[in-house]
């Protein structure tokens, strides 16, 4: 798979991921042949590009929840560009409550991990996405650690504001370490647009001054005690930072999901250690089927995940074909991944055939 700027696009390319429109309706599918008027379509859409398949390349598995997921984002991005316009333009939004109610009904309460997949985000459209991916986060989240619809709520709405004064800047701060100038300007930017905005309840404005106060404080000084002890602030925190790690943006190269997670592992004094392991129990990471990366420069396959400690599954060594069990005593100061494999879209390479050979059911 191959990522392809739209004014490169050439009829008889096969689309390598679908392409909905703003209700959410597909309009192509993976596999497609382009056409002459689908490339001027899809341009009309204002995309930087897409991703197209290799002549020879199959199309890569997806499960349901990748294709209503990638479907939702799609949907939820238009809607929040025109809400957050309209406020930062001092008007009155459409549909943010109906929106945060989506995000809910379809992240909260899952019962089960999903695949959190990255789009391509450019200036044009960080700040949505951005604030999009935050939400779906938080409800995640939220819904892990048990809280209540009501607090879910102020989470996400909270969520989907936090960055609008990033809509200010000609050049949106799409980089994961944001100079702490332009992220005091942007607090700065947020206040302003948000104490004009008449319909925002006051928790959630607290909500987000408080999480601001947090995202712009230098790196030498410590967490106040009131912040640190706010679960709402260090989730928003949390989803924010990890957002900005995975994302895959026009300027840099993304974090990958085992490097994000353990940068929000290793930083306890500023993320919340709670917030992040329900992170981790959310969404999937290194599950069987994930191709890794080892410290012995080998690269391998993981068999079985270990839900006490995501970094030590039973790995198969695609070198001498032999299975490790990296939570044991005799591997743990020996074999450990330092990385996954990755696909052109930033999607976690599986390899099912291995997976159903070495599997728990043969071992």
């Amino acid at each position: 798979m191959v990522f392809v700027k739209v004014d490169d696009l050439k009829a008889g390319m096969r689309l390598g991921k679908p392409i909905y429109n703003k209700n959410g309706v597909l309009l192509y599918d993976r596999d497609t042949h382009l056409t002459a008027q689908a490339i001027v379509g899809i341009r009309n859409f204002g995309l930087l590009g897409i991703y197209i398949l290799e002549p020879a390349e199959p199309v890569p598995p997806m499960t349901k929840d990748d294709i209503n997921f990638e479907r939702f984002q799609t949907m939820a991005v238009f809607s929040i560009r025109e809400d957050l316009d309209l406020i930062a333009s001092g008007k009155k939004d459409k549909g943010l409550d109906w929106l945060c109610s989506l995000v809910i009904k379809n992240y909260m309460g899952l019962g089960r991990k999903i695949n959190f997949v990255q789009n391509l985000r450019s200036n044009e459209d960080f700040v949505y996405k951005h604030v999009l991916n935050v939400a779906i986060l938080s409800a995640i989240i939220g819904g892990q650690m048990g809280l209540p619809v009501g607090r879910v709520n102020t989470l996400v709405k909270a969520a989907i504001l936090h960055d609008i004064g990033a809509l200010k800047f000609r050049e949106k701060p799409d980089a994961v370490d944001v100079p702490l100038d332009v992220r005091q300007t942007i607090s700065n930017n947020t206040k302003e647009i948000l104490d004009k905005y008449v319909d925002l309840d006051i928790d959630i404005a607290k909500l987000i001054f408080q999480m601001q106060e947090l995202y712009c404080m230098p790196e030498d000084e410590p967490v106040p005690a009131a912040l640190k002890a706010n679960s709402n602030v260090n989730i928003l925190l949390v989803a924010d930072a990890y957002d900005r790690m995975t994302a895959m943006k026009s300027q840099e190269e993304p974090t990958s999901e085992v490097q994000a997670v353990r940068h929000l592992l290793n930083e306890s004094e500023v993320y919340d250690q709670k917030v992040v392991n329900a992170l981790i129990k959310a969404i999937n990471i290194l599950v069987p089927g994930v191709c890794i990366e080892l410290n012995t420069g080998h690269t391998g396959l993981v068999i079985q995940e270990n839900e006490d400690n995501i970094f030590e599954p039973l790995v198969l060594n695609f070198r001498n074909n032999q299975l490790y069990d990296l939570a044991s005593d005799q591997m743990r100061d020996i074999m450990w991944i330092t990385d996954v494999m990755k696909t052109m879209d930033n999607r976690i390479k599986l390899d099912s055939s291995l997976l159903e050979q070495y599997g728990p059911a043969s071992i």
